[in-house]
């Protein structure tokens, strides 16, 4: 009955359209004063306050930090350049420049729809004037920001490692390690549903032009004018603010700052090398964070203070598109990001507390493996339960929401703790992008300009491929672990 009170009136209170983290508030205090009266109330404040002042946590406000300062430094379109350099020149290079992308500034901002503001306002419109349907623009640059939590530095992962330490432990650096393999094995798979979506050159039967080279909205190129021009204003901070997103406004325009940036993706190796120096600052920062975790030289919260002072130095004294009159939006913008966070992680760990408390757990995990020990059958149970979850949920309030019951389980038919927190983090990557309400499916929608009922049509090849990607995930453990064994890192 207390199991039915919990989740009953969290789903009734979601139902009504209260957000998620009220509702885990709220229902965990329903089920408190029904079972032990209002005196009870006085262990509010002393779970939340404990669960968010965490030292390991403090590592997410530095990463957040450093990817709203990457933002303002025009790192994204430096990125998207120097991939365009590489793959552009290709049929389907465009495509591959998305996915290199998101790849790369997933490992800067650690957050997916991050990801989807930073790069959605360069390739959205780019990939459009290359010929892909709107609704597949939109919806490749939405799954490809989904590894924004898979990819290192990972905030998903840091709330998993911190939320599962009382089942067995599990270092944030393993985690960081064992999201390489999986994040690459995303990537392919969106790259390969790409090359199966028609563009409209295509569908009338002529042959596909490779691209111009994609920039942010607003820059007046040659490139804008040998296609249907972008809608107006889809890389401003106003319509990537409307879905959700933190947009700055030093990223309109192109990465040099002399005006126009094209190009056909045939530069010589002049071209290329500029780029890659432009690129170099921000291609560091997830060298500088994984080699130091690996390294022995600090630990995940110091790299993340580490990355967030790099940052700031490459955007006031290198890029110098930082200037000291924009830093307090900047610390704004991290502090705020940091709060609904933090807020997230407080009242869900009540709705975690009270789980354990009332034996929730130990309920659900008995009653389960009563039924059936069968790890394959247990595995594709929880897959489909996380992949609907996620749709409704985003991936901190999940973690605290199922982390006490699925572990124990989990653990009782022989899944390792890293593959677990691989697997439900893959699976709650997908939801970012999964309707009816994933996160990166609204933020891609504001920034291209297109109903959310026409992203929902697109992204069906892509959820279908990173669907298959999960069950190899899944399945074959050493995806997860090889390269955490391979280096030593327990």
């Amino acid at each position: 009955m207390i199991t039915l009170l919990l989740f009953g009136t969290f789903f009734l209170f979601l139902a009504l359209g209260i957000p998620v983290a009220f509702s885990l508030g709220l229902s965990a205090v329903t089920v408190l004063i029904t079972t032990d009266g209002l005196q009870v109330l006085d262990v509010v404040p002393s779970v939340m306050f404990p669960s968010m002042s965490s030292g390991t946590l403090l590592a997410i406000p530095f990463f957040i930090l450093a990817g709203i300062v990457m933002q303002y430094t025009g790192i994204s379109q430096r990125l998207v350049d120097l991939a365009f350099l590489v793959f552009g020149r290709f049929s389907h290079g465009l495509a591959a420049v998305t996915i290199i992308s998101a790849f790369f500034f997933s490992a800067i901002s650690g957050s997916g729809p991050a990801t989807v503001a930073a790069i959605g306002a360069i390739l959205i419109p780019a990939l459009v004037r290359n010929g892909y349907q709107r609704k597949h623009a939109v919806s490749l640059v939405a799954a490809s920001g989904s590894m924004g939590i898979v990819v290192p530095p990972s905030i998903a992962f840091i709330i998993f490692a911190v939320v599962a330490s009382e089942f067995g432990s599990i270092s944030i650096t393993r985690l960081f390690i064992a999201g390489i393999v999986p994040g690459i094995i995303m990537a392919l798979a969106f790259f390969i549903a790409a090359l199966f979506v028609p563009r409209v050159r295509e569908l009338a039967g002529l042959p596909v032009k490779t691209g111009t080279r994609p920039v942010t909205a607003g820059a007046e190129t040659s490139a804008a004018k040998s296609g249907p021009a972008a809608p107006s204003g889809s890389g401003t901070v106003g319509t990537a603010a409307s879905a959700g997103a933190n947009t700055p406004s030093a990223g309109v325009g192109p990465a040099n700052g002399t005006g126009a940036v094209t190009g056909t993706g045939e530069g010589g190796f002049g071209e290329f090398l500029t780029a890659l120096i432009k690129a170099i600052p921000g291609l560091l920062i997830p060298v500088i964070i994984l080699g130091g975790i690996y390294g022995g030289i600090f630990t995940p919260t110091e790299a993340g203070a580490v990355a967030s002072v790099f940052a700031l130095a490459v955007g006031v004294f290198v890029y110098r598109e930082l200037t000291w009159t924009t830093l307090p939006k900047v610390f704004l913008e991290a502090g705020v990001s940091t709060a609904v966070i933090m807020f997230i992680v407080g009242v869900a760990s009540l709705f975690s507390y009270v789980i354990t408390v009332e034996g929730i757990a130990e309920t659900v995990s008995s009653a389960v493996l009563g039924v059936t020990d069968n790890k394959f059958i247990i595995l594709a149970a929880i897959t489909v339960i996380l992949l609907i979850v996620g749709a409704f949920v985003d991936a901190i309030s999940a973690f605290y929401l199922f982390i006490p019951i699925l572990v124990p389980i989990l653990l009782g038919v022989g899944v390792d703790m890293t593959t677990i927190g691989v697997f439900m983090t893959v699976n709650l990557a997908i939801g970012l992008f999964t309707p009816p309400v994933g996160l990166n499916l609204y933020v891609g929608a504001g920034i291209g300009k297109v109903r959310i009922e026409e992203v929902v049509r697109g992204v069906m090849p892509f959820l279908i491929a990173a669907i298959i990607a999960l069950l190899l995930i899944t399945y074959i453990p050493a995806i997860s672990n090889w390269l955490p064994d391979l280096l030593g890192v327990g």
